[in-house]
């Protein structure tokens, strides 16, 4: 078998068209908090209820990004994100048509979960297939557009309702992810393989040796410590930020922070993820995976000790700038983090159930839990210190997380 390596490799194509993706697809979904008060307003339904829509469809995103990661790696990521982003901009559409409470279960929870299911695994796993060196460099440029998505689209979210209400703000977010994501799904590829080239930094192929089938089938990932410290780690984390997602905005305007001053602080987080996410990427390359992930953490849980005490808008602005920087730089390492101990052979796959298990666990409880807590008590408070105290735990377990000793298997 002989590859070539072309003057311009087509993996960073890959990157650019992934990036574009992950910009309209989180940008658009963490709108969520923006559109969360004048939801409120108009069908005077509860916090808990309404969060509940974005807990259900963080869950259904897990358990369908299962499949679409197992679908990644069979018929690759085109295919896959194309179908995706068709749904994901049919359910804002339809979210622009809601008149009832269980049609915002059904359009946010359900058809958004269905286009959201593409917006980590089939990305970072296709990512993880063309880098070998650079992986988390490489990984860190792609997720670098959820914060670039959330610096965007949450402040012109607000001024298109401001102007002309939630209503025709949904049309213009559900047009744009239809077309975006379609038409930038058209330039991503599996693996190099397919294009004759090698993944970058591997040096020769081997015909049945190839680095695209070295590491554990799922079966052998679930058996070992290493898949359930990774999990629970990630769900200390998500717990948190998802509340932080749907809930913040809310928070500050109810100590008095005025709605555009409290919708920065979302765009904050986000522009500040991006640094993140690009320096803890390539950290994770040159420090190790594991070391960036405890620094990234710990920031998380400093800065929602901070969040406690918080009652100026600066106080917020700092805590948003520290949180966002952990949060880019968690989100960017788990990808590499499961090609380094599990390798590619079933990358996809594996990835899907640790982020079901871990991530979607915490994004579905964590905002859902901070509804319900704020409804009996009043606050946040109570919500903010049980995540605070929670990502401390996460940094903890992952002292105990060494290499899978196991010989990875091949097929």
């Amino acid at each position: 078998m002989e590859s070539r390596q072309p003057k311009f490799f087509y993996g960073y194509m890959v990157v650019v068209a992934a990036f574009l993706i992950m910009l309209v697809m989180w940008g658009a979904y963490y709108s969520f908090g923006v559109f969360f008060t004048p939801l409120l307003s108009e069908f005077g339904w509860t916090r808990a209820m309404t969060s509940g829509a974005f807990s259900l469809s963080f869950v259904l995103t897990g358990v369908f990004g299962i499949f679409a990661g197992k679908l990644t790696d069979r018929f690759g990521p085109r295919l896959v994100v194309s179908i995706c982003g068709g749904f994901l901009g049919l359910g804002y559409l339809l979210l622009s048509t809601t008149n009832a409470f269980w049609q915002l279960y059904l359009f946010y929870g359900i058809v958004v979960a269905l286009g959201m299911s593409a917006a980590i695994i089939p990305l970072q796993s296709t990512v993880a297939r063309w880098f070998i060196r650079r992986r988390g460099m490489m990984t860190g440029l792609v997720v670098a557009g959820i914060g670039a998505g959330m610096l965007i689209m949450p402040p012109i979210a607000n001024g298109l309702i401001d102007n002309y209400g939630w209503r025709t703000s949904y049309v213009v977010v559900g047009v744009t992810a239809l077309v975006f994501i379609t038409l930038a799904a058209q330039f991503l590829r599996r693996d190099p393989a397919q294009m004759g080239l090698l993944p970058h930094g591997e040096a020769a192929v081997m015909v049945n040796n190839s680095v695209m089938n070295q590491g554990l089938a799922l079966g052998e990932a679930l058996s070992t410590k290493q898949f359930w410290l990774l999990g629970l780690s990630l769900l200390s984390f998500t717990l948190g930020e998802g509340s932080i997602m749907v809930h913040i905005v809310a928070h500050a305007r109810g100590l008095g922070i005025p709605a555009i001053a409290a919708a920065v602080i979302i765009t904050l987080i986000g522009g500040v993820s991006i640094g993140g996410r690009v320096i803890m990427g390539t950290a994770g390359d040159r420090i190790g995976n594991k070391i960036s992930w405890i620094v990234c953490l710990t920031l998380v849980a400093m800065s929602l000790f901070w969040l406690l005490i918080a009652r100026e808008l600066w106080m917020f602005y700092l805590f948003a700038i520290v949180f966002g920087f952990g949060y880019g730089g968690v989100s960017v390492l788990m990808s590499p983090m499961i090609a380094e101990y599990f390798g590619l052979r079933s990358h996809g796959t594996i990835f899907g159930m640790v982020i079901m298990f871990g991530g979607t666990g915490g994004m579905a409880a964590g905002p859902l839990i901070a509804g319900y807590l704020f409804d009996i008590t009043g606050d946040y408070f109570l919500a903010f210190l049980i995540y605070a105290v929670l990502s401390v735990i996460g940094v903890t377990l992952m002292f105990f997380l060494t290499p899978v000793r196991r010989r990875l298997s091949y097929d």
